[in-house]
Formats: C-alpha cells, structure tokens, sequence
C-alpha cells in the first residue's frame, strides 16, 4: 500500500538548519509530485514546497528551504536553513494524494 514517512524534525535555535526527509512506498514515485506542507498550532496546513518537473516554494521559504528528491531512493528531502520561531509546525508530506503521519519541527531558543 501507500507508505509516506517523514523523519528530521527536532529542536532547533533559530537561525539553524534541519533536513527533513520523506521516504515513499507503494506507489511509482518517479511519476508524482511530491509536496512538503506544515500545520502550525491554530491555523490550516499550508504548502511549504512542491517538486515535479518544477519546483515552487511559498513566498515564506524561498530562499531558505530547499526540495530536492532521490528517484532512486523514493525519497524527498527538504532542507531548511536560517530556520524561525514561525516555521514552527508538524511538517507533512504529501504524494499521489496521501500523506505521510508528520514530523515536529519546533524553533525556540
């Protein structure tokens, strides 16, 4: 079936980095978009990054985060880098319309 599991998440100072990486299963993964979105206390899922033949990234991030992906390894990463206080959110990634169970990422001095 279906498998998405997203690792990396932890507690960060801001101005660090994280990677994050979603490992996908069961499906073709060379031939789907791959998205990477956050849910912060409170407010809706929002899109943080997606990969296809494309890339885009929300206006928050750009610059900061990076997505890239592993064909090889059905693996999508995302690096995130001068991390803030409001990047704080469960981080979920989603592909062939599932999505994978979320990772925390929390930045706090």
């Amino acid at each position: 079936q279906v498998q998405l599991v997203e690792s990396g998440g932890d507690l960060v100072q801001p101005g660090g980095s994280l990677r994050l990486s979603c490992a996908a299963s069961g499906f073709t993964f060379s031939s789907y978009s791959i998205g990477w979105y956050r849910q912060a206390p409170g407010k809706e899922r929002e899109l943080v990054a997606l990969i296809n033949g494309n890339i885009h990234y929300a206006d928050s991030v750009k610059g900061r985060f990076t997505i890239s992906r592993d064909n090889a390894k059905n693996t999508v990463y995302l690096q995130m880098n001068s991390l803030k206080p409001e990047d704080t959110a469960v981080y979920y990634c989603m592909g062939r319309g599932y999505w994978g169970q979320g990772t925390q990422v929390t930045v706090s001095s």
